[in-house]
């Protein structure tokens, strides 16, 4: 497993009874997490101290209760990239922000700075923008594209807060599969491919998709956006059916197969302070040129 341990402002306190106790820069939050199963006691004080409680419903969904007024947002500093997210509690227990992702943030812009070339990078499903400005800080020209506006303004706004509004960003509002299809017609080629999809998702026809289903062809279809000597093409996932392995053998079949390199694939995690385990966040599946 790869851990995110750089994080100065970001940890995991302690972890149990499918909870865990996190720090955002001083601000500590418990939030649900399925994979927490273990019922180790919660000895730590921060328990009963956590500013706010994220709890699951037995309807579907869930809310939160705060202890105090937390302000409406606040600010996380990476510090090995100089990167800064805006954090802020949303109603489906996200905080707008995947702490564990610094540890793929660190891998694509190291291969980034050590190019010696342009790299420019599709960026689908981009969420809050996390990846796009690590490669944008190591000097790549980045499409960030994701189908939700407010994503992508809050995207946006963290690039104000790192200082990167001059950083050549194209920031794209559209259906990611769409979108791809459209820059094969139009001939436009990119250095590298990174992707965060879904579990779940509904076309354009309200039909519901399963990502098990869909990675595969979704994989192919942004082959043809790679350029004749493509730098990496990163695949991550929350998807409990979706196995590090199982992507590993997809990137391996579509991408290595037409360029060769080399692939590699593990889960992610980040340190627990309390018992010093790493917890399992989610599986990265990377291709890299040789």
């Amino acid at each position: 497993m790869r851990a995110a341990d750089q994080w100065k402002e970001y940890h995991i306190i302690d972890a149990s009874s499918q909870e865990k106790l996190e720090s955002w820069s001083g601000i500590t939050l418990i939030r649900p997490d399925p994979q927490i199963i273990w019922n180790t006691p919660k000895e730590s004080p921060e328990w009963n101290r956590a500013d706010g409680h994220y709890s699951r419903s037995s309807t579907g969904g869930g809310s939160w209760t705060f202890k105090k007024k937390l302000p409406e947002s606040w600010q996380l500093h990476y510090e090995p990239l100089e990167l800064t997210f805006r954090i802020s509690p949303t109603g489906f227990k996200h905080t707008g922000l995947f702490p564990e992702q610094a540890v793929n943030w660190d891998f694509v812009a190291d291969k980034i700075r050590n190019a010696d070339r342009p790299i420019s990078v599709l960026n689908l499903f981009a969420y809050t923008g996390g990846a796009t400005l690590a490669c944008a800080r190591a000097g790549a020209s980045v499409c960030h594209v994701d189908a939700s506006k407010g994503m992508v303004q809050w995207a946006r706004e963290n690039a104000a807060l790192s200082g990167m509004t001059d950083k050549p960003i194209r920031w794209i509002v559209d259906d990611c599969e769409k979108f791809v299809a459209r820059e094969i017609r139009r001939g436009r080629k990119y250095d590298a491919v990174i992707m965060d999809p879904p579990s779940y998702g509904r076309g354009p026809g309200g039909e519901v998709w399963k990502l098990e289903d869909c990675i595969y062809d979704l994989v192919k279809l942004c082959r043809g956006v790679l350029g004749d000597d493509p730098l990496f093409f990163l695949i991550n996932s929350y998807t409990t059916g979706l196995s590090p392995s199982v992507m590993g053998y997809i990137l391996g079949s579509v991408i290595r197969e037409r360029y060769g390199g080399n692939v590699t694939f593990d889960e992610i995690g980040l340190p627990v302070e309390k018992s010093g385990m790493v917890l399992p966040c989610g599986n990265t599946a990377i291709w890299q040129n040789r």
